[in-house]
């Protein structure tokens, strides 16, 4: 959540930034300044009359030192009058306050100076690019082909298990899985992460603190009865760890890793570009999460976008990295890198991962902050997230990148966690 003192002091600047993400964000600044001129009136006016209160509480209590208690009476009434004041402007001021928050939700993150322009995907910028992109031959085999051969992944008993999106991995497809999920955790604990297992289910005021909540909320498994929402990401849990938490200066970096199941409606999604595992509503994610200091955030989203890029060299697949554009971010984000691994089978690229810095977005919202050692004073830290990575896409380029006439060869960064070489 925006905070209202950069509103307040810099309104066209906001203004101006949110176009880069094509919000027109116009019309609820000048909500929200009208209210926050409001709400400082009322604050001023209670402030006023709670002097004003004192300063008759001292004169009644002068009067009956004196024997005067007589003449204390109107002093009370006008203590009275005033105290009905307050409730009636501290009831305004709740209302305006809860009015301003509800505007203030609806604003997405200010984006970084660097994010270029744009409306959508082809707007990205491609930053890096290595590994060999070409084409397979005309016989190559996409991998919901594949899968059936060999008989790893079952789309039709996930279907008839649940329904479409969530697939059934099985013997030597569920094997591989398991090792990518291992071979990442083990590779964030060799970078000094700490592993978390999160729960799976949040509740509204977590989703309402990553900003999952009111922005995504149509995209997310709702379990009513109890109010919990299945998570999207482990960034969700995780993050949420810090919720309230006041840090030391010496407590950053904080550096979480975590396995979680995510699932997410992706209502409106069909098509071609949506088939097999190119988009799922349950799959699997090794997640980091890092909580920093706000001026090193910016350095740790390139040493975390550095990081994930090494995984990919480590799985011999061909991938770029690309810097999105304004229409293409999330709400939250204000950078995000995307990595994308080519499918040679598919002749396209598969986003991976997003890795992305928030700046002070989520903290404001759920009031994670620090002390500052030379002030002394509390500021709000920067919250950085990244997928290291989502199994479902990756799986689907080692599966069609690799396939020979004998099998699916497995990566040899892999096949300690498999305990095969080849799935035939």
């Amino acid at each position: 959540m925006l905070q209202i003192q950069t509103i307040r002091e810099n309104a066209q600047f906001v203004i101006d930034k949110l176009k880069v993400k094509n919000v027109d964000a116009t019309e609820n600044i000048s909500k929200i300044l009208a209210l926050d001129a409001e709400i400082r009136a009322l604050k001023t006016s209670l402030d006023n009359n709670l002097m004003e209160q004192n300063r008759l509480s001292k004169e009644i209590g002068i009067l009956f030192k004196s024997g005067k208690a007589a003449d204390a009476a109107p002093l009370k009434d006008k203590i009275a009058e005033l105290k009905i004041s307050e409730k009636e402007d501290q009831t305004a001021l709740d209302q305006k306050e809860q009015e301003i928050i509800d505007i203030l939700v609806l604003l997405p993150n200010l984006p970084h100076d660097s994010v270029p322009v744009g409306f959508g995907a082809n707007d990205n910028e491609i930053i890096h690019k290595e590994g060999d992109d070409s084409n397979m031959d005309e016989t190559a085999v996409p991998h919901w082909d594949l899968v059936k051969k060999f008989d790893i992944i079952d789309f039709e008993l996930g279907t008839k298990i649940t329904g479409a999106g969530f697939p059934v991995y099985k013997g030597k497809g569920a094997k591989l899985q398991r090792a990518l999920i291992n071979f990442f955790l083990d590779s964030a604990s060799a970078e000094n992460y700490t592993e978390v297992q999160p729960p799976y289910m949040v509740n509204k005021d977590s989703a309402y603190a990553t900003g999952q909540l009111p922005d995504k909320d149509g995209q997310m498994y709702h379990a009513t009865v109890d109010d919990f929402y299945l998570i999207p990401t482990a960034e969700v849990p995780v993050t949420n760890i810090y919720r309230d938490v006041i840090l030391k200066e010496s407590d950053f970096p904080i550096k979480n890793c975590a396995y979680s199941a995510c699932f997410r409606r992706e209502a409106g999604s069909y098509g071609k570009d949506v088939r097999g595992l190119n988009r799922l509503h349950q799959f699997d994610k090794v997640e980091i999460v890092q909580i920093q200091h706000p001026y090193r955030s910016y350095q740790t989203l390139e040493e975390m976008r550095n990081y994930v890029m090494g995984l990919l060299r480590k799985l011999e697949l061909p991938f770029r990295v690309l810097r999105l554009c304004g229409g293409d971010m999330s709400f939250t984000s204000a950078l995000t890198y995307d990595m994308e691994v080519y499918s040679k089978a598919q002749q396209k690229w598969l986003e991976v991962s997003s890795v992305s810095n928030f700046e002070a977005f989520q903290a404001n919202r759920m009031k994670l902050r620090f002390k500052d050692e030379e002030t002394g004073k509390t500021k709000l830290a920067h919250t950085l997230n990244g997928s290291a990575l989502a199994l479902p896409r990756i799986m689907a380029a080692l599966i069609e990148n690799n396939q020979t006439d004998k099998g699916i060869v497995i990566p040899q960064v892999l096949r300690k966690y498999t305990g095969f070489d080849i799935i035939d």
